[in-house]
């Protein structure tokens, strides 16, 4: 626990700031409410109408939260920052009884079946970068590897021993494969505290798509020196690198916008925030003490492994009384997103599960008002989707009720008509404030773009900007109805308790194929035309105002095709379109992973098969001395020698993945599968 001589961050100053801004949300929710409220009342409120208010109570919640987040945080980045975020805090520096760690920090970089000519590219550039500051020797890395493809394993070896050779990094880069992949990533970072935590202050996570610069990870290290009850602070990282439409549009918007959001968040969480599992620096003993994991009882997907453990780590870190931060204003951090629309898709559905997991979590004992908070935001990010879809319904149905409703102008004995009450007004009001608060976001981002008069040359000029930013709008109002149906695809997935495992993600940019936009997309196609056909005929005026949610349906496949592409992309930038800072002047660490990978792609050695790798005898020599000791027992080993006999009658295509790793996993098995594929390679 951390002492209580050492000054806490003050209860007063985050309640203040907690009561002014949900005091904001509320409010907007209620007057938003009232004003669709008295649309509803003229002849009473109808069941659909009460599930139409109830709905939209919900939504208008969930996007004033993100609105007022993004509007305080405008207002703070434009009068010069928040003057209580951690960066700017006094050092609260105290003796820590019993901890002689030594100032260590080790960077750990968990991956599962990753690109290794990528991963370590990236290693080297953050290695390369932490050179440059002169404090690298204060740092140690770990590429803990989760990889189940044998290939994948053997070149991952290859690639960290170039790295340690190239940088004499033996004792200082350290690489391991896990023999079992057990709880995923959590666990295998819970199984390198236990084995090595007891040598490190500091631990930052890295996913295998993240970059750091040396100075903000010495930046993050001092940091956490200064503040010793400070056990987890997050940097945000911005997405890089991509060269498809997709990425760069995604791009452009977090590099303009994310700012305004992520200091709005750090207003009100303070020294409560979150941690997003990757780009953060932890402080090893209370990691050790206080996050270790349980399994959820009942199956997947709500029981067994927790997945998201990053929201259910920070909470168990602020329940023992340590201090999480978000550091809004860390600049240096980095990240990659997927390359097209469906991969985005695909990670947003592995992410879809570890967040329902946390309804759970949200009526679980002893977690704070504020951390139950963090899930139930959690779970909102998906469960949105599925309320909009569900709104838009009824919406439509209401509309059709309505307009197969004859108006009655004569009541009892009134000699003259009673002319029914129109609420056009009341209900345009509504639909403007709510579309207000959904974009002036981006306007917000503009001004402090304008404001701040050394980037614009770096993001192209002012009207290459505004168009970047009008573009963007619209690829995103297109965009959403798409990923709203994913999203309420997967929430019902998960709902009829279909897990969906660990499958690795695409990283690299590759532009679609027709087969696969069409597999993809043709179901969310027929839906938008067979919806688009229905309401034309049957309600015409509500017809007009759908069409922006239909047009991104109806063109969801070459909306797709052509985003992911890269020459779009490239010709976007040429034209001075969605560029970013970072992109026009790439810092050090991104310049020196595109060397890296440069120098990767003119090797011939990355494009070597798996039999050549095991054939080479250094490379077999050093999967060798990297294998665990172990004696398998008799029925393995004889198991393991049917598959030495497949291989030699059938060849090694006739083998398994998993067939492939038992052999290379085995010291006995390896020899025998070297001298095979040896005298393949070598034989005339």
């Amino acid at each position: 626990m951390p002492m209580s001589d050492i000054a806490a961050f003050p209860r007063s100053i985050r309640a203040i700031r907690r009561f002014l801004f949900f005091t904001l949300v509320l409010l907007t929710t209620f007057a938003a409410l009232a004003m669709i409220a008295s649309a509803f009342q003229q002849n009473g409120i109808t069941p659909q109408e009460l599930i139409l208010l109830l709905l939209y109570t919900l939504l208008i919640l969930w996007i004033s939260t993100s609105f007022w987040a993004a509007t305080i945080g405008f207002w703070l980045l434009l009068w010069g920052g928040d003057r209580k975020g951690i960066s700017r805090l006094a050092p609260r520096v105290a003796p820590r009884p019993g901890d002689t760690t030594p100032k260590r920090t080790a960077l750990a970089m968990p991956i599962y079946n990753e690109d290794p000519v990528r991963v370590f590219a990236g290693l080297r550039a953050i290695y390369q970068s932490l050179l440059d500051t002169g404090r690298a020797d204060e740092f140690e890395f770990f590429i803990l590897s989760d990889s189940r493809n044998p290939d994948v394993w053997v070149e991952e070896e290859v690639q960290w021993y170039r790295m340690c050779c190239d940088f004499d990094g033996h004792g200082k880069i350290f690489y391991r494969n896990r023999e079992k992949n057990i709880a995923r990533k959590s666990g295998n970072i819970e199984e390198f505290c236990h084995r090595w935590g007891g040598r490190y202050r500091y631990m930052i996570v890295l996913d295998a798509d993240s970059l750091m610069t040396g100075a903000t990870l010495t930046k993050m290290v001092d940091l956490m020196e200064a503040h010793a009850n400070v056990a987890l602070i997050q940097s945000p990282p911005l997405p890089v690198n991509h060269k498809s439409l997709f990425a760069r549009i995604l791009q452009f918007g977090s590099s303009l916008y994310g700012d305004i959001f992520t200091a709005g968040a750090s207003f009100w969480q303070l020294a409560d925030s979150n941690y997003w599992g990757h780009n953060a620096i932890l402080r090893v003993k209370p990691f050790m003490d206080h996050c270790g994991l349980p399994k959820l009882p009942g199956q997947e997907p709500f029981g067994g492994e927790i997945l998201s453990h990053d929201f259910v780590e920070a909470a168990l870190l602020r329940k023992a009384g340590w201090e999480v931060w978000l550091a809004y204003d860390l600049k240096g951090s980095y990240e990659e997103l997927p390359p097209t629309l469906i991969d985005y898709a695909k990670r947003d559905r592995r992410w879809c599960q570890g967040n329902l997991q946390h309804l759970r979590m949200i009526f679980a004992r002893g977690f704070s008002g504020l951390s139950k908070l963090h899930f139930t935001m959690g779970v909102m990010s998906y469960l949105s989707s599925p309320l909009w879809f569900l709104f838009l319904l009824v919406t439509g149905f209401e509309a059709y009720v309505q307009s197969q409703t004859m108006p009655v102008y004569f009541f009892g004995d009134n000699l003259f008509p009673v002319w029914p009450e129109s609420y056009a007004v009341e209900m345009t009001t509504v639909l403007l404030v709510t579309l207000a608060m959904l974009f002036l976001p981006k306007v917000w981002g503009l001004i402090l773009f304008l404001v701040r008069g050394k980037q614009r040359k770096a993001y192209g000029g002012f009207f290459r900007v505004l168009l970047s930013v009008v573009l963007e709008s619209v690829f995103s109002v297109l965009t959403a109805p798409i990923l709203m149906l994913y999203q309420t695809k997967f929430v019902i997935a998960i709902l009829s308790r279909r897990s969906t495992g660990w499958p690795p993600q695409q990283r690299g940019d590759h532009r679609l194929s027709l087969k696969e936009a069409i597999l993809a997309h043709g179901g969310q196609t027929l839906i938008g035309l067979l919806v688009g056909v229905v309401s034309y005929l049957y309600v015409p005026s509500f017809f007009w105002w759908f069409t922006p949610v239909l047009a991104g349906l109806v063109f969801a496949i070459p909306l797709s095709i052509l985003s992911s592409s890269t020459a779009l992309g490239l010709l976007a930038k040429k034209l001075g379109l969605f560029l970013t800072p970072d992109e026009s002047n790439p810092p050090d660490v991104i310049r020196y992973l595109r060397a890296n990978l440069e120098a990767a792609s003119a090797t011939e050695d990355g494009e070597r098969d798996e039999q050549q790798k095991i054939a080479d005898p250094a490379v077999c020599a050093l999967h060798m001395a990297l294998l665990p000791d172990r004696l398998a027992k008799k029925r393995v080993r004889h198991q393991l020698k049917a598959l030495v006999y497949q291989a030699v009658e059938e060849g090694p295509a006739s083998l398994s993945s998993s067939d492939k790793r038992a052999l290379v996993a085995d010291p006995e098995s390896l020899l025998r599968i070297h001298t095979l594929a040896w005298h393949r390679t070598h034989s005339p």
